[in-house]
């Protein structure tokens, strides 16, 4: 492809793009396709002779988009805010366009120095001190499995050096709350603790953890000679966005020696608002947390910033130091490699950096506000309604819902929980996420797509009572 056809078939793709933002009300948020539709469209060989670009334009239209399911929609209220406005979509064209990768600052000097300033913008943006520096990964798992190994080897003298976790005569163990995010299972695994050294915090009636049980937890297996190692907190946790008390867990951390991981995935970008910040209060008393700027923020995907207070520690344990990619400049610069797992990185930080210049802080924190007035709206219409309860406090924009018929329970009430919200994804007017919480089924409701407003939120709870009621809305 020559730069001019490039440049044509370029405007048409991002005509394409606009027409298809200007016109996502009118698609069903979830893709109404069966499994293996799409497959099943598309040849099981690859093509032996080049293709017309023109006839790859054509299938996206006829393949690809109906199985789409519409995560940019105003009525997409499942999962999280995973927003991507079209600056950041400039953003990304950029990066891509200019296709550098990020082996050393020498390979690329503007891929260190832009990421370097964008994660310092957003330290200031969420109030953190000075203390605290950043760098880009692509999701809170791998920030949160860098976490615990940084975890591991600081409480085990660098053992990776000597015989890893092998010739350890005690094991390690990470604590973290029963409704923390399965990824830190996940990375409690790949970092060599294994699951039975996984211990779960219990929580409180607000489904966040109790400080005290973690202090006990701790003294008890210190009394039977293990380990503790690392204990992960959560500001906004997956289910029903509970806030861990980060102050009171750091102190526990801060007695034993254990390292802390905040986990603020989500809800680490409301930090842009001051009224927000008690919510990680103690959060200078952590070691490391994560944020995913390409979740409510509005930076697409993938973003996500992973903070910590020593930086020579995780350079010590993430550093590697080939000679093809030494350079005269490495003693005066950040090497970005030595901060992750992956030895090469896209140029993330330009999407970043036109997010926040397009938008401002002030219009971010104005789209914020916003969802959060209409989930506290959302939350007073259900409140009100007969036969509907709230199961969870709302801190921010989420709210976890049951309708619940009198004489309904049981299985009896997960199979009609789970049925109503199934016939609003299926008709496409909205689409939610049912989840599990404490044993029994309930709808989350999440909101924050960038174009969601009041009257989106009014419809889908029109929808909610429809189908859930067996009637006309009232």
């Amino acid at each position: 492809m020559t730069p001019e056809e490039f440049r044509r078939l370029g405007h048409q793709l991002v005509d394409w793009v606009a027409d298809y933002r200007a016109g996502l009300a009118q698609h069903p948020v979830q893709a109404q396709v069966a499994p293996g539709e799409i497959r099943a469209r598309l040849p099981a060989a690859p093509p032996e002779q080049p293709e017309e670009m023109q006839a790859v334009l054509t299938d996206l239209d006829r393949i690809v988009m109906p199985g789409i399911t519409h995560w940019q929609s105003p009525r997409f209220f499942g999962y999280f805010p995973a927003n991507a406005p079209l600056a950041g979509v400039l953003g990304d064209l950029v990066s891509t366009g200019l296709g550098v990768i990020g082996l050393s600052w020498q390979s690329g000097p503007a891929v260190t120095e832009l990421e370097e300033v964008m994660t310092d913008w957003v330290r200031q943006m969420v109030g953190l001190s000075a203390a605290w520096s950043g760098v880009i990964q692509d999701t809170a798992s791998t920030s949160t499995l860098v976490a615990l190994l940084c975890a591991r080897e600081r409480t085990t003298g660098y053992a990776m050096a000597r015989g890893g976790l092998q010739a350890e005569d005690r094991p390690l163990l990470v604590y973290a709350s029963a409704h923390g995010h399965s990824s830190v299972e996940k990375a409690a695994l790949l970092a060599g603790f294994g699951r039975a050294h996984l211990r779960l915090v219990p929580c409180d009636g607000t489904h966040a953890m109790r400080a005290e049980a973690l202090a006990a937890m701790v003294e008890e297996d210190l009394a039977r000679g293990l380990r503790p190692c690392a204990v992960v907190a959560t500001t906004g946790t997956t289910a029903t966005t509970a806030l861990d008390p980060v102050g009171a867990i750091a102190a526990v951390a801060r007695r034993h020696g254990l390292w802390l991981h905040v986990d603020a995935a989500m809800a680490g970008s409301a930090m842009i608002l001051p009224e927000c910040r008690w919510m990680w209060e103690g959060i200078e008393g952590a070691d490391s947390l994560v944020l995913n700027a390409h979740k409510w923020l509005g930076v697409p995907f993938d973003c996500s910033l992973h903070f910590v207070r020593d930086p020579q520690h995780l350079v010590r344990v993430m550093s590697t130091n080939p000679s093809y990619l030494q350079s005269a400049a490495d003693g005066q610069v950040k090497n970005l490699r030595d901060w992750g797992i992956p030895l090469g990185r896209r140029f993330r930080a330009l999407k970043l950096w036109f997010v926040i210049r397009e938008q401002g802080v002030a219009a971010l924190r104005a789209r914020l506000r916003r969802d959060m007035a209409n989930a506290r709206w959302l939350a007073e219409q259900v409140a009100a309604a007969p036969g509907w309860r709230l199961l969870a406090p709302v801190p921010l924009q989420t709210l976890c819902l049951r309708h619940e018929p009198d004489g309904l329970s049981g299985e009896a009430l997960d199979a009609h929980t789970t049925g109503w919200a199934e016939r609003i994804n299926r008709s496409g007017a909205a689409y939610l996420t049912p989840a599990l919480l404490d044993g029994r089924w309930m709808v989350r409701v999440s909101i924050g797509a960038e174009a969601t407003e009041r009257a989106d939120v009014a419809a889908l709870w029109q929808a909610m009572r429809r189908e859930a009621e067996g009637g006309p809305a009232g």
